[in-house]
């Protein structure tokens, strides 16, 4: 897979995950049916702790619950000894 297609996919899955700190804030101050903590933590550990951690940071959401406020940096660290991994194996590669 080339650096570039990656990237995309890695910027839209943390957009997503940004959009669903969003909507559970939007659904905790309306009362209405939530994402379970354990499903947010799941995308963020998904390659997605930025845009956990970005959504935390931006939606003021979660912020006091400690698997969170530790959580979410420690996913970002996660995520980029991922990416790391991916490059050193051969998965992700420049496109010439």
């Amino acid at each position: 897979m080339s650096i570039e297609v990656f990237l995309g996919a890695y910027f839209v899955w943390n957009c997503y995950v940004f959009l669903a700190m969003g909507r559970d804030k939007r659904r905790a101050k309306m009362n209405r049916w939530r994402i379970s903590e354990s499903s947010l933590l799941l995308m963020g550990g998904l390659m997605g702790g930025v845009g956990l951690y970005a959504g935390m940071k931006f939606f003021h959401h979660k912020t006091t619950r400690t698997k969170f406020r530790v959580g979410s940096p420690l996913l970002i660290l996660f995520n980029l000894l991922v990416i790391g991994l991916f490059y050193y194996v051969g998965v992700i590669s420049y496109g010439y």
